[in-house]
């Protein structure tokens, strides 16, 4: 609608603001309220509109473009986790949490001083573009997204206490196991994405999504050290392909560019509520058995059946033809 400018500088405001009040915090509903409200809206004021963006700027590879800013994710999943247990052993949570929030800040600013919207829109879009779920495709790409992030943060959440709670590794290991993960997940946004510019996003989507399953899936056999390592580069690196190649299938699927945005925003509308429930699904799968293959088995086969929908998408965009950009 024209806002773009005033999203990513509210957003920016927000997440900053939301880690300074959670420094302070004494109670969990004061935690609630600074890091659950204040940056989980801060960063939906942030996400959608950056992703939107890349396409007004590339005719030609966009998904590689995509590609590379995802993998910026990847790298602050790097970078925060370690620095903020640094800080924490040696200043305090206060100070910790405060000293990350300056680097929201600090970054935040290099942000809103180069992103800019290429086209303006003529007149203000509609908030809803609630034709695009007439269309086969768009509705079954959406159900995939819904169920890629229900069964995508699982693992990611519980591979440290997995590895401690199997006596796998010590606690101060445990805590490096996501940022190998995301260290992996660099390569394997990008990567792919090169690939998904010559053959079609969704040809990238089917076999990413599929391969990150059998890899949740492999995770009720693991037990050794070398194993976890080697488990964590696996799912990172297939799972950073779909998680970063998503968006540009969005743009794959909608011949009017001007309501990208719109059908973007919808699809990840869509998908947060997968996002919202998956994780706190896998917890109660877990508390409720007390053993972790309910929780590896959960999230294994709803990514199965994420690829599946994927496949279903390819094939009412181009059908059975395997030789084909899609």
């Amino acid at each position: 609608m024209g806002y773009f400018r005033t999203l990513i500088v509210t957003g920016s405001l927000l997440v900053t603001f939301g880690f300074m009040m959670t420094s302070l915090c004494r109670e969990y509903w004061q935690v609630v309220l600074a890091q659950g409200i204040l940056v989980g809206l801060g960063n939906g004021c942030l996400f959608v509109p950056s992703v939107a963006i890349l396409p007004q700027y590339f005719s030609t590879r966009k998904a590689l473009a995509n590609g590379l800013a995802a993998a910026g994710s990847s790298c602050g999943g790097i970078v925060y986790p370690v620095v903020f247990r640094s800080l924490q052993q040696s200043v305090g949570f206060g100070w910790a949490t405060r000293s990350i929030a300056f680097v929201v800040l600090g970054t935040s600013m290099i942000s809103i001083s180069v992103m800019k919207q290429r086209v303006m829109p003529k007149q203000k879009r509609k908030l809803w573009d609630l034709d695009a779920f007439k269309e086969p495709p768009y509705s079954l790409y959406c159900l995939a997204m819904f169920l890629a992030f229900a069964a995508f943060y699982g693992p990611v959440y519980y591979i440290q206490p997995y590895a401690i709670s199997k006596g796998i590794t010590t606690e101060a290991f445990a805590f490096y196991l996501l940022p190998i993960l995301n260290a992996v997940s660099v390569p394997g946004r990008i990567l792919p994405n090169f690939a998904g510019d010559y053959i079609g996003p969704m040809n990238v989507l089917v076999p990413a999504s599929f391969l990150t399953g059998v890899v949740a899936l492999a995770w009720v056999g693991v037990n050794t050290f070398g194993g976890i390592i080697a488990w964590a580069c696996f799912y990172g690196f297939f799972s950073g392909a779909f998680v970063s190649i998503a968006p540009v299938g969005v743009v794959a699927l909608t011949k009017d560019m001007r309501k990208i945005g719109t059908r973007m925003g919808q699809s990840f509308f869509i998908s947060s509520f997968g996002l919202l429930i998956g994780t706190p699904v896998t917890g109660a799968i877990l508390s409720s058995t007390g053993k972790w293959l309910g929780p590896q088995l959960f999230s294994g086969f709803v990514l199965i059946a994420t690829a599946s929908a994927f496949l279903a998408t390819r094939y009412y965009q181009v059908g059975m033809k395997l030789m084909v950009k899609a």
